[in-house]
């Protein structure tokens, strides 16, 4: 850890299996290495295998003794995410936790997932359903702790009911604020439907605060070949510890979300410091975009709908 970056302590995890999505660099890998050396089995689906096999190898340097297990994912295409799903569950072992943590942020110009959903909604939002959903009968095994990672940006804007997909007007910044509100939404909604149902999991939420991470890097894959605007001056402010947090703090509110035993279901775990930018992490109020259980209902459902997934009946 650099030296002024908070940190908290994760329980022994020895004989737990873990899943988490963008796990490949950033605040993803980050939580990955620290499960790991905390005697989790980790799983890292992956878009990109070298990457994938460039962060087993750090984490593995972090911690020798690691048990880390690359998948193929890409949560822009349902099928990718159906495969996943398929494989883990013949597999049948239980997991005990899974951080819903990969994004994408701001393309310029509107694209698509390989289904035709606008692309942060359909992988911020709609993959993860999907796969949390695909993979329901390993987290009821697991009595599994759900964590979805939302953003502060989930803290303005609103649900673009009228036309979900942006296909009339397009702002990346307001698509990405509706793609962060409906996985909390739905994150929320996971928590009531399984103490209503007995499914015996238990769904949170963290946010990481503002940081220097790839999600505002040069992506040219979104068509994005500058660094967004801004980054270096959240570069700059976090590297000498003034408001906002490092890749590193921003990591933590979501293992504290995932791993300790005093988080509730239905929080939201995120960053103490001023403006709940950077800090060491601690339970915060939900949002207000957060907090009405018939949007969450309405989520699920229309979820279900696009993605064409649903609870198993049996």
């Amino acid at each position: 850890m650099p030296r002024n970056t908070p940190d908290i302590s994760v329980p022994d995890l020895t004989g737990r299996r873990a899943l988490v999505t963008g796990a490949s660099d950033g605040i993803g890998l980050g939580l990955a290495r620290r499960l790991a050396a905390a005697g989790a089995e980790v799983l890292l689906p992956v878009r990109n295998a070298e990457k994938g096999s460039r962060a087993v190898a750090a984490i593995r340097e972090h911690a020798p003794d690691a048990r880390v297990e690359l998948h193929d994912l890409d949560l822009a295409s349902l099928a990718s995410v159906a495969a996943l799903a398929e494989t883990l569950r013949a597999d049948g072992r239980p997991i005990h936790l899974l951080v819903n943590n990969a994004g994408v942020m701001t393309p310029p110009e509107r694209q698509e997932t390989a289904d035709g959903f606008e692309l942060q909604f359909g992988t911020n939002h709609l993959g993860h359903f999907a796969l949390a959903i695909g993979l329901l009968p390993l987290l009821r095994a697991g009595g599994a702790r759900v964590t979805s990672q939302v953003s502060i940006a989930a803290n303005s804007g609103r649900i673009n009911w009228d036309d979900l997909n942006w296909e009339r007007s397009y702002d990346g910044m307001v698509a990405y604020s509706q793609s962060k509100i409906a996985l909390g939404l739905f994150g929320l909604e996971l928590d009531r439907r399984s103490r209503a149902e007995g499914w015996g999991i238990s769904s949170n939420l963290s946010h990481p605060g503002i940081a220097p991470t790839n999600l505002l890097a040069a992506r040219s894959e979104l068509g994005r070949d500058q660094e967004v605007s801004g980054r270096r001056i959240i570069r700059m402010l976090s590297s000498r510890g003034i408001l906002l947090g490092t890749v590193e703090s921003a990591m933590l509110p979501a293992l504290l979300a995932a791993t300790s035993p005093d988080t509730a279901g239905g929080s939201l775990t995120g960053p103490r410091g001023l403006g709940h930018l950077g800090g060491a992490p601690g339970p915060q109020k939900l949002y207000s975009r957060l907090r009405s259980e018939e949007e969450a209902a309405r989520v699920w459902r229309v979820s279900e709908e696009l993605s064409g997934v649903r609870v198993p009946t049996a």
